[in-house]
């Protein structure tokens, strides 16, 4: 069985940081991927993004939350994870996020802005 996911995509926001009642950090943020193609009807130029739920756990989520911002463009890799949970009115839930394992910053600049390979 294989459950992998692979992305390029942009943030939609800085990841927000919080740590389990053990002290494990985890992070979450948004990434945007967008597909451009050509609409055979019309023939026009087209553009359709898709918005995706990331999470990191661990010492990925702490260099998530030190390096990464809004708009940064990395590469990923991880699994779908499927979560239920009751919303406060009562109403059973479900989302799809992906674990991440992996990733690469595909910017090339540092997180104070200036140009240069980020330090790893």
């Amino acid at each position: 069985m294989l459950n992998k996911v692979m992305l390029i995509g942009r943030l939609g926001g800085d990841p927000e940081v919080r740590y389990t009642s053990n002290g494990k950090p985890v992070a979450g943020f948004s990434l945007a991927t967008t597909e451009k193609f050509t609409d055979k009807t019309s023939g026009e130029r087209r553009e359709e993004t898709q918005w995706h739920r990331i999470v990191a756990w661990g010492k990925l989520a702490e260099i998530c939350s030190q390096y990464l911002r809004k708009g940064s463009r990395i590469y990923l890799e991880g699994k779908l994870v499927y979560r239920k949970w009751e919303d406060n009115s009562g109403v059973s839930r479900t989302s799809a996020d992906i674990r991440m394992d992996s990733m690469v910053m595909l910017d090339n600049k540092r997180p104070d802005g200036s140009a240069g390979d980020v330090p790893f």
